[in-house]
């Protein structure tokens, strides 16, 4: 008899432990449930964002600096001028229009025109004097101007025209005697 209490007791206490394992079983599997539902959730939030489209326009900035000047020209993808902005716009002295200080303001001035269109990042075509020494000392100024004026500059590319040969420089066979 007392085996059989014993057998009864041992039976009902396991059956306790089944009942106890099967409870904590189905708490952690609710537990995972709600943690792949909101997984579930966040994945289409997420897809749901990447499908709003972004007001994002691009245009193009032509930045001429020669050591006389600096002219910056943004225009749409398609070629249509938004604002050209010299440095003679900015200043009254002919010595100044080259001058970096000068270069910022004038990509300022032109940048404000096309905030107000709606464009939001630029490619940005950079050009100096045909058969001159190189860029003006403007056009590293009007590039940073334009990228802090809060433009995304996609790149930068250098159009610069290169003389292959052409017409015969004056001066003579001995060169220009100064």
């Amino acid at each position: 008899m007392a085996k059989e209490k014993t057998s009864v007791i041992e039976d009902k206490a396991e059956e306790k432990i089944k009942d106890e394992s099967k409870a904590e079983a189905k708490k952690e599997s609710e537990v995972v449930v709600k943690i792949e539902e909101k997984a579930v959730e966040s994945e289409i939030a997420d897809s749901a964002e990447d499908k709003k489209p972004r007001d994002e326009r691009t245009g193009i900035a032509y930045v001429y600096a020669t050591f006389n000047n600096t002219i910056v020209h943004i225009t749409d993808l398609a070629g249509n001028t938004i604002s050209r902005v010299s440095g003679g716009m900015v200043t009254k002295h002919d010595r100044l229009k080259s001058n970096p200080t000068i270069a910022m303001f004038v990509a300022k001035k032109a940048a404000e025109k096309a905030k107000d269109v709606g464009i939001t990042s630029l490619y940005v075509r950079m050009r100096a004097q045909t058969g001159g020494l190189g860029m003006g000392p403007g056009a590293h100024a009007a590039i940073t101007s334009l990228g802090k004026e809060g433009f995304r500059i996609v790149n930068v590319l250098d159009t610069t025209k290169v003389a292959r040969g052409g017409p015969k420089k004056k001066g003579g066979k001995r060169g220009r005697r100064v």
